[in-house]
């Protein structure tokens, strides 16, 4: 009888603490993956576009080439800054409407 209840005691404690550090990293990547999903519902609101994987990644891909072309403008390729800030600026703006 002793030794079932001192297994039993050391099941639950080991049992408690698993389950701690569960409810700990639930916390963690819950509030995290929550901050994120807010943070993507408020941009995409704000800018007035579709919060799918589609919109954006054309976002990001609007967002990389104007930074191309801004760097490109900064390097003295005044055609390469042109084109890239062009097409940018097509493409945001073809998503925000």
């Amino acid at each position: 009888m002793q030794a079932n209840g001192f297994f039993d005691g050391i099941g639950e404690a080991i049992g408690a603490s698993i389950r701690a550090v569960v409810e700990f990293l639930l916390g963690i990547f819950g509030n995290f993956f929550s901050a994120f999903d807010d943070f993507i519902d408020g941009l995409t609101r704000s800018l007035g576009i579709n919060a799918s994987f589609f919109s954006i990644l054309v976002l990001v891909i609007g967002l990389w080439l104007l930074w191309r072309g801004v760097r490109a403008l900064l390097r003295g390729s005044l055609l390469g800054a042109i084109v890239r800030i062009v097409l940018a600026v097509f493409i945001l703006s073809w998503l925000m409407m």
